[in-house]
């Protein structure tokens, strides 16, 4: 398109200069006429073009009643007659009735503009000017127009080509970009993508700028799932391993167990004496009972795995309406008779706190809690549970004056299997699932289950969405 502008306009240019030539000539033509309109009946064509400046190639065709047709033209400074062709070609032209100021093409000499005058004495003249000099003009200025336009269409395009360079910078950063993320292995182990758009391509304010920055936004989820998905991984193996732990140490007690009591049997079998079968029935019936502690201790671990993964998929909660005050205080009153050496108390509101959620669920929220303050305090610990009402949010606070926990384990407290106590031989016992299980409860009913501890000061908070004082008032 910009190519076809310029192109006409170097047409439109032309033509209008030709114009402007072509109307001077016609000026110059008929100057030169008039000064040939006096000449002598016997004047000859080269002494009249002798006799005044006329301009190089002028040519004349008189013809007199004296001396007939003559001929002759101007050849720089000197001026020669015309050959018979030449002059009957211009008498023959002027004798068809060409009109004033046109071209003809005279043998030899070229094109020519020519005027025809005659005066009293009867002498008719044939004057005309060379059209070479605008023909070379107009040459000149076509080749001139067609060497600039295509000089400024080459600049153009080389512009627009750095332009288009510059502009696509940004772009092929993000290219670039994407094949160095590419080209990384995602598959396994631990991956992290530090690939980014350079800051300097990225702008807001730009298409291919937002691309930039759109990209990097990418990299930056894609980088954080990425590490989710390690941290998962990691979390998975320990679970196993530690899912592992927990139940080969009661099948390696059923074993055990199990192999003593058949050995026990074989012995009476082998000695029918009343003492080894009293001995054999009395080893197999502690065998049996340790097989039981550890059936129970299997079963209880993996109910709690099958209540985790539950609570995992949205489900095992069965929705009611929960008075948060009077569960507490029945907590509080089961936890006396198990913990007796620790000193318990409960403070709660007047008006009875309560709540849309699962009253058995939410019971053993609380009993974990205090089950928690009861295992890793030691005796003489003040625990004291609250219920209150804040806003929008039924809150329950169990609180003690224990030693505290380490920080070094507060930010994993809640994930599954973590203990205070590191060591697979603790004298606590439990599987490390009550925090994970509370935690997961709480955020089932949509609230939050935090901690906050320090030397003689630790509070474990659940904050719940509460019901309404006024269920009618709200829209």
């Amino acid at each position: 398109m910009v190519a076809f502008i310029l192109v006409m306009i170097a047409v439109s240019t032309a033509a209008i200069i030709s114009g402007v030539l072509q109307s001077n000539l016609n000026t110059q033509v008929a100057a030169a006429v008039r000064n040939v309109q006096q000449v002598g009946p016997s004047t000859s064509a080269i002494d009249a073009l002798a006799g005044g400046p006329f301009p190089d190639g002028t040519v004349l065709v008189l013809r007199t009643p004296g001396r007939g047709d003559t001929g002759a033209y101007v050849d720089g400074r000197s001026v020669r007659a015309l050959d018979e062709a030449q002059v009957d070609e211009i008498r023959d032209a002027v004798a068809t009735g060409l009109p004033d100021s046109d071209t003809i093409d005279l043998p030899g000499l070229g094109d020519y503009r020519i005027g025809v005058t005659a005066n009293q004495t009867g002498t008719v003249a044939v004057l005309g000017l060379p059209l070479s000099q605008v023909t070379a003009t107009i040459g000149a200025i076509l080749t001139t127009v067609a060497l600039v336009t295509a000089g400024g269409l080459f600049l153009l395009a080389a512009i627009i080509a750095i332009v288009i360079r510059v502009g696509l910078r940004p772009l092929r950063s993000v290219a670039e970009t994407a094949a160095r993320v590419a080209s990384i292995r995602m598959d396994q182990g631990d991956v992290a993508i530090d690939e980014r758009v350079p800051a300097d391509q990225v702008d807001e304010h730009t298409e291919i700028g937002r691309v930039g920055a759109a990209l990097n936004t990418l990299l930056d989820k894609v980088d954080a799932s990425l590490a989710a998905r390690q941290r998962n991984e990691e979390l998975m193996r320990r679970f196993v391993a530690d899912a592992s732990h927990e139940l080969r140490t009661p099948l390696a007690s059923i074993r055990g167990f199990s192999e003593l009591s058949l050995r026990a049997m074989r012995q009476a079998q082998d000695d029918e004496s009343r003492q080894r079968i009293a001995m054999a029935v009395e080893t197999t019936e502690q065998s049996l009972e340790r097989i039981q502690a550890q059936s129970l201790r299997m079963t209880t671990l993996v109910e709690d795995l099958l209540l985790l993964a539950r609570l995992d998929e949205g489900q095992e909660l069965v929705y009611g309406t929960v008075d948060l005050t009077r569960l507490a205080v029945e907590a509080v009153g089961d936890a006396r008779p198990a913990g007796p050496d620790h000193a318990w108390s409960i403070d709660v509101d007047d008006e009875p706190v309560e709540l849309a959620g699962d009253t058995s669920r939410l019971n053993q929220v609380v009993a974990n809690l205090l089950a928690n303050a009861r295992t890793h305090t030691p005796a003489g610990t003040e625990v004291t549970v609250s219920v209150t009402r804040e806003g929008h949010d039924a809150v329950l606070r169990v609180h003690d004056d224990g030693p505290g926990i380490d920080p070094a384990v507060t930010p994993q407290l809640f994930e599954r299997f973590a203990r205070a106590d590191r060591s697979r031989d603790r004298k606590t016992g439990g599987t490390g699932l009550g925090l994970s299980i509370a935690k997961a409860i709480v955020e089932a009913h949509q609230g939050t289950l935090t901690v906050r501890s320090a030397p003689g000061d630790t509070t474990f908070e659940v904050r719940l969405p509460a019901k309404p004082r006024d269920p009618a008032g709200v829209q």
